[in-house]
């Protein structure tokens, strides 16, 4: 090789390491792992700066979701799943381990997320107290703790409720869960766990319909701002959302008539 090649292809080696490093080269998808201060979204979800990811295998009661408990009185179990991650992380440190794209929401990933100090991951733990079902795809081994919560009533399992997934999409006639459900009251069961008007959690006040219309951009409902003119005439939502994010996370869109709220 003769003197000129040689700088030439020095030059280029050095060119390529310093892109590498100064991450150029790195690939566009989420870091591996994110280690920061967390805050529970919801039962399914943690956020850690401005990153938001569904703890894989968990499928907790959304935060409009009612449950039936032991006593036949109706509950937010969705707002309990929730306080009880965030009982969980405890404002420590957490750690998120991308485990790769959840499909069935939006644009967030899948992680195993375990807070400082704790060998069990927040997945783990949340199903073992029985606050949320394991669910698909998972690369977290949390089916030994479903197990258990099922079988000691533990958490919304020692009452009566629908799986999050079927509340999600307005199925009514799923299976009813938890060791309270009554064959010989089924009607009125489920008709406390799909009201006709759902209450609005704390400061969530985005109304989502499910509309069949919607499937044509791939969701399966519409959103509304408290600023689309459509708001005030969506009188009985079918969901109620605290963020654009979670909307679009769950399979809706924005209404076309929406503008940005003031």
């Amino acid at each position: 090789m003769s003197f000129q090649k040689f700088v030439a292809a020095t030059r280029a080696f050095a060119l390529v390491s310093f892109l590498a490093w100064s991450g150029f080269l790195a690939s566009s998808g989420p870091v591996s792992a994110l280690t920061g201060a967390a805050t529970a979204r919801d039962g399914n979800s943690v956020q850690l700066g401005d990153v938001t990811y569904r703890l894989d295998g968990v499928d907790a009661p959304e935060l409009d979701q009612v449950c039936i408990d032991n006593k036949a009185d109706a509950w937010t179990c969705g707002i309990e799943a929730r306080d009880q991650l965030a009982k969980l992380i405890n404002k420590r440190t957490v750690r998120c381990d991308d485990v790769g794209p959840e499909k069935s929401f939006g644009k967030r990933h899948r992680a195993i997320c375990t807070a400082e100090g704790d060998k069990a991951s927040l997945n783990e733990q949340l199903i073992k107290l029985g606050f949320a079902l394991a669910r698909e795809p998972m690369k977290a081994n949390v089916k030994p703790a479903a197990t258990e919560a099922k079988t000691t009533a533990a958490g919304i399992w020692k009452g009566c409720f629908v799986a999050p997934q079927d509340f999600r999409s307005g199925k009514k006639d799923g299976a009813l869960l938890g060791t309270a459900c009554r064959p010989d009251r089924d009607k009125e069961i489920r008709a406390v766990l799909f009201p006709e008007e759902l209450t609005m959690p704390p400061n969530c006040s985005i109304k989502g319909k499910l509309a069949v219309r919607a499937r044509v951009t791939g969701n399966i409902g519409i959103y509304h701002l408290r600023g689309c003119p459509s708001y005030p005439a969506t009188t009985t939502p079918d969901r109620w959302f605290c963020s654009e994010d979670d909307a679009q996370a769950a399979g809706f869109r924005k209404a076309y008539n929406c503008r940005r709220p003031r």
